[in-house]
This record gives C-alpha cells, sequence and structure tokens, in this order.
C-alpha cells in the first residue's frame, strides 16, 4: 500500500521498487522510483514535455507554457515520478485540473473549448459535452509517462491523488468535483503502404483494411473506461492523415495511428475505478 501523502511539500511519500523483469533472459533492473510533488524551478520543461506528449499533435492548439504553468502551481496536487532525485526531469506525472475554478484562464478555455469540440464529434461522448454547458465541477485529469517507464506506478499515483483531493477538500481548497475527466490517447493499426507496391493485388486489397479495434497507450484507461458515464475516442484536429501512420511503425508490419481519448468518471465511482486499476496492474509494493 502506498501511504498518504503529507501535503508539506517537503516530505516525500515512500518510493517503491519495481522491478523490469519482462524478458526472461535478460537481467532483473531494479529501479527506485521515487514520488515527488512538483516544483516549478525543477520541473517546467519536464512536465511541458510530457503535456505536449500527451496530447500528441494537437497540442500545437494550446500555450503548453501556460499548461505547464498552471500544473505547477499546484504542489500539493498532483505528483512526479523520478529516479535519479529531485533536481532531475520527471519520467511520469499526473495531475488534475478544476476547469469551473479556472475558467477564466484563456488555456483553461481553449482546453474547454477544445474538449467540448471533441465531445460533440462523437455519440459515445454526448453526456459529457452537455456536462460542460453547465455549472458542474469537472476535475481535469493529465498523466503521461516516458514509454519505457512501467504500468505498476499508475495505481500510486492515481491512490495518492485521490488522498490529495480528500486533504484539500478538508482545509476548504476547490477540489470537491462532481466528475473527473480523463484525457488520454488510444491507437489503432493501420496497414503499411510501404511495400505494397510489390503485393499482390488480391493481397495488397485485403492488407490496406487495416483493423478497426482500439489499443491504449495506457493500460489503466481500459479498466477505467468500465467505470465510466462516457468515453471514447476522437480523431486529431492536426491529425495528418492514415499515410503518417507508417512513421510510428515499431519493428512491426502495421503503421499506427494514435487518436485522443476521454474518459468521464462521476465522482461517486472515481475511487472504486482507481481501486479496479490497482488490482489489474498490481500496485507497487
Amino acid at each position: 500500500m502506498v501511504k498518504k501523502r503529507n501535503r508539506d511539500p517537503e516530505v516525500l511519500p515512500e518510493a517503491p521498487e519495481i522491478e523490469n523483469d519482462s524478458d526472461d533472459d535478460m537481467d532483473v533492473v531494479n529501479v527506485d522510483f521515487e514520488w515527488f510533488n512538483f516544483k516549478p524551478d525543477i520541473d517546467f520543461h519536464g512536465i511541458k514535455a510530457l503535456v505536449r506528449q500527451l496530447l500528441d499533435v494537437d497540442h500545437q492548439l494550446f500555450n503548453m507554457s501556460e499548461v505547464a504553468d498552471l500544473i505547477l502551481s499546484q504542489p500539493t496536487i498532483g505528483s512526479t515520478v523520478k529516479v535519479d532525485g529531485e533536481d532531475t526531469d520527471a519520467y511520469a506525472f499526473l495531475t488534475i485540473l478544476n476547469l469551473h475554478e479556472h475558467r477564466e484562464k484563456p488555456v483553461v478555455k481553449d482546453l474547454t473549448k477544445y474538449i467540448s469540440e471533441k465531445a460533440k464529434s462523437s455519440p459515445s461522448l454526448a453526456p459529457l459535452s452537455e456536462l460542460l454547458s453547465s455549472n458542474a465541477q469537472v476535475g481535469l485529469v493529465l498523466a503521461e509517462r516516458l514509454i519505457n517507464v512501467p504500468t505498476e506506478i499508475a495505481p500510486p499515483m492515481y491512490t495518492m491523488l485521490i488522498d490529495e483531493i480528500e486533504a484539500a477538500v478538508e482545509d476548504k481548497e476547490p477540489y470537491e468535483f462532481t466528475h473527473y475527466l480523463i484525457i488520454s490517447k488510444t491507437y489503432r493499426e493501420i496497414a503499411s503502404t510501404l511495400d505494397q507496391e510489390d503485393a499482390p493485388r488480391q493481397k495488397k486489397s485485403k492488407a490496406t483494411k487495416g483493423s478497426s479495434e482500439t489499443f491504449y497507450f495506457h493500460p489503466e484507461d481500459e479498466v477505467l473506461q468500465r467505470h465510466a458515464l462516457a468515453a471514447g475516442s476522437y480523431d486529431y484536429t492536426r491529425d495528418e492523415g492514415e499515410g503518417m501512420a507508417d512513421s510510428k511503425r515499431a519493428f512491426q508490419d502495421m503503421g499506427i495511428k494514435p487518436q485522443g481519448s476521454m474518459i468521464l468518471i462521476e465522482a461517486s465511482k472515481f475511487e472504486g475505478a482507481v481501486k479496479a486499476v490497482g488490482e489489474y496492474l498490481g500496485a507497487a509494493q
């Protein structure tokens, strides 16, 4: 179990040790992941880069510096995960922003407009579009990690977030949400076009179909959406088409087409969803 984090920025949580032994033929690598509160003078560039990665090509639509500054303005809400001490770049982060509380900030206006437009583009996200036009207290959850960071860090990060929100509400801070909205990423596999000129006509026709199955960059999202009021994927505004999928091939035949993803969870169900994530991925010990 991960202990509740003390809200004093100088007091850090107990950091678990995670073994990376995915390949039986490789040596086991023990890595100590440490959890830290946000520090503006240390984390600005690292958080900015991770948010850019999270929003993919659509990060160009927002002022990334303003997003990073807003995240870092909440030192007792959310976490960074690091390996080589507090004065290094984050390998992962998770935080939550109150869209209603910050509604007059230009970057939050841009984010809210973007979320609303994407919600209207998918029937499965219709409840979100209606919610944003009301006075609901929606907490926007932003979470990202480097590609080689193990998924086991996700459950402790979410658990600590719940603890921190509870402490903030006790202190009369604006974190009493009615809903949690998680922005994330999914992808579909798209057939490669690289070698189709030499492929037989019948095989070429079959190969171009690709797959309609949705895959998750963050495995925890598959669990979270089971508890969702609404969930769905959407195409990026700056999407450059399926032709770019080949540029994201990594030792496989199929290309990768990323999409944005949103998961809306009622506040009463969020803790249960986080518990399910821990059971699925295994919380770090």
